[in-house]
């Protein structure tokens, strides 16, 4: 990377105000100094800079489509590549949301060299020094930079742990590597002299790698910087072949994946875009992309003998194995271990008692070759739980009502680990401690992690057939950033409004101002398609068929399964028959209308969908307004026609057990 940086194109500033980014755009240059007054946009998300239509491509292509999925439609394609732009102005929590390195690329390809942000989220975050972008809170760089002066690259490095400012001065995670595997850097030394330690502190001094490749240290602390070797390495098929590119750009063509038997592969994402093809996926012929990204990765897997966990064949076409998050809960993930995975939800196997995380292509790419991954020890937040939750209530609920609280909102949770602990934790089953996890991203937080205890080691070893035992937990006098007590007991049904996660509220105060009617209502996901999340929808659907209800007219729902071995278990409980007579659509393992690419998602601005799935960010789940819910009432609104809680016949007759 170049010694310091001057300005020699021009500043975008991410205003709220469509009219003034527009300006912009067009290349009014008395736009600039009313947009450098005018408030930023705040949580600007993965899927507003690339939409995940534009996900399908991974090379120079991505320029094009940077920020078209920006709310109010002021970005068209080709606006920033054309614009000249070099930095990037925005406000807090920029890059919220997937780990899709897209995004950060295709910036870099439009010709953004630098990001100005109030906060930039910590996945996004290290994409982006990967990448070889600078990043920074600096806002007191924009007036000199205008002036024409340059600025050092140690102005821009400040505030960045000895291993990500290494990484960025090198100018870029290959680069380093590079240097690392010819012996020209050291790994950091531990400095952390014995102490208590959280949970994933614990599971991280167990894994850094050392300079001879040896693993282990006495004890880490918060803001010190590792490699850790990882146990367990995934990658989708939206992803894998942008990580292959990447692997052979930075290796070489016959740079081969070290211990492949530790790395998998799932075709999932996309398995399902056939049935729900938009005009738009047509305009761009995405589903011949989408082919191509199948068959790139069918490539790599062949190549470097690695497990591809491809579609299989059904009795009405071919059907995904399973979601890679549901089956890495379910069959692949083991307690006390490091899990990586090119998905930002790849924290759902925190509730293993494992440290997982989501990392970009460009850290995986590096991953197929080192094994490991670059992190810097996060501080944690002890969420508390005490109580159980009533009937009717579910994880999900806790965790819209966690994203909602003055915590979140405050930015208590930013790159820093949930450890979900306290004696509410055993009410929960594993697939709800699954849930907690999963969505611990969409508190801006590096992963959630549930200690192993007792009963999610019975629950596991009977899915398994194996047996397991308790895994680790916090020392005791370990400290942490916050403590956070949720009572379970006092929570009640909730919902999320159109456009964040973090929009959450209890269903009864968005029923205040009339029914809100519905069109879609989406049982689906890694979040929302568990076996005990598919028990909540035959629950709900059970007693509306005993009341002489079926899905509402006007209505269509969709319940989807999470894997063939959740599929196996709907079977043998006759939920599929159930589901059909009750008027549902049932549809086969992947992700599907959560990323835009199935069955499920609105063609119209003025549907409504209620669903389960983790994410509503405008555009993610098609053109119309996304409320998130928790599957119970994601089932009872079908039923209603409008967003409505579950009926008391519903219910079962206590707290979870």
């Amino acid at each position: 990377m170049s010694d310091g940086f001057s300005l020699e194109g021009r500043v975008l500033f991410l205003s709220q105000d469509p009219e003034l980014l527009k300006a912009q755009l067009a290349g009014g240059e008395r736009a600039l100094g009313s947009a450098a007054l005018a408030p930023l946009r705040d949580r600007v998300s993965t899927d507003e800079i690339t939409p995940a239509w534009a996900c399908y491509y991974f090379d120079a292509t991505l320029a094009r489509y940077c920020l078209v999925g920006l709310a109010g439609g002021a970005v068209e394609a080709g606006d920033v590549q054309r614009g000249g732009f070099e930095v990037l102005v925005a406000g807090e929590s920029f890059g919220y949301g997937s780990s899709r390195e897209t995004a950060p690329f295709s910036l870099k390809a439009a010709g953004i060299r630098l990001i100005i942000a109030a906060s930039v989220e910590k996945i996004f975050l290290q994409n982006c020094q990967n990448l070889g972008i600078y990043v920074s809170t600096d806002f007191g760089l924009l007036p000199r930079l205008l002036r024409g002066e340059r600025v050092e690259t140690r102005e821009l490095l400040l505030g960045l742990d000895g291993l990500a400012r290494d990484v960025v001065a090198a100018g870029g995670l290959f680069a380093y590597n590079a240097r690392r595997l010819r012996g020209g850097v050291a790994a950091p030394p531990p400095s952390a002299p014995p102490r208590a330690m959280t949970l994933v502190e614990k599971l991280i001094a167990a894994h850094v790698v050392g300079d001879r490749g040896e693993l282990g240290v006495r004890s880490v602390a918060p803001g010190e910087s590792y490699f850790v070797r990882a146990d367990l390495r995934f990658s989708h098929d939206y992803v894998t072949a942008m990580a292959d590119s990447l692997f052979r750009q930075g290796f070489g063509e016959d740079a081969q994946v070290a211990e492949p038997e530790s790395l998998v592969l799932f075709r999932d994402h996309l398995t399902l875009l056939g049935e729900a093809l938009t005009p738009r996926h047509r305009e761009l012929k995405l589903y011949d992309h989408a082919l191509e990204l199948k068959r790139a990765q069918e490539r790599f897997a062949e190549r470097h003998s690695v497990r591809l966990f491809d579609e299989v064949a059904g009795p009405s076409g071919p059907r995904s194995y399973g979601i890679c998050h549901n089956v890495v809960l379910d069959e692949l993930g083991l307690p006390g271990t490091v899990i990586i995975g090119t998905d930002s939800h790849t924290c759902t196997a925190g509730a293993l008692g494992a440290l997982a995380f989501g990392v970009g292509s460009t850290d995986m790419a590096n991953a197929f070759l080192t094994r490991d991954a670059r992190l810097r020890v996060p501080e944690t937040v002890k969420v508390e739980l005490v109580g159980a939750l009533l009937p009717g209530v579910a994880a999900k609920d806790v965790m819209l009502r966690l994203l909602a609280s003055p915590e979140a909102r405050a930015g208590a949770f930013r790159a820093r680990v949930l450890e979900f602990g306290g004696p509410g934790v055993a009410s929960l089953n594993l697939d709800e401690r699954a849930t907690l996890t999963n969505m611990a991203v969409e508190a801006s937080a590096f992963t959630g992690v549930v200690p192993f205890d007792a009963r999610a080691a019975a629950e596991l070893s009977a899915r398994r057939g194996v047996t397991l035992s308790a895994g680790a937990c916090a020392d005791p006098g370990a400290q942490y950033a916050a403590v956070v007590t949720l009572d379970l007991s006092e929570l009640e049904p909730m919902i999320s409004l159109p456009g964040d996660p973090r929009n959450g509220m209890p269903l009864r105060e968005a029923e205040r101002g009339g029914p809100v009617r519905i069109d879609i209502a989406y049982g689906g996901s890694c979040t929302g398609s568990k076996a005990t999340d598919i028990d909540a929808y035959a629950a709900v659907l059970g007693a509306g068929l005993g009341a002489g209800l079926r899905v509402a007219e006007g209505v269509r729902l969709y319940i989807q399964l999470g894997s063939l071995q959740i599929r196996r278990y709907a079977e043998e409980r006759g939920y599929l028959e159930l589901f059909e007579r009750a008027g549902a659509i049932v549809l086969e393992p992947a992700c599907g209308a959560c990323i835009g690419s199935g069955p499920g998602i609105s063609t119209r601005e003025d549907e409504v969908t209620v669903s389960a799935v983790n994410r509503n960010f405008p555009g993610r789940s098609g053109p119309g307004r996304v409320y998130l819910a928790s599957p119970w009432v994601v089932a009872a609104s079908a039923l209603a026609g409008h967003l409505a809680a579950p009926s008391e016949a519903a219910l079962p007759t206590g707290a979870q057990s």
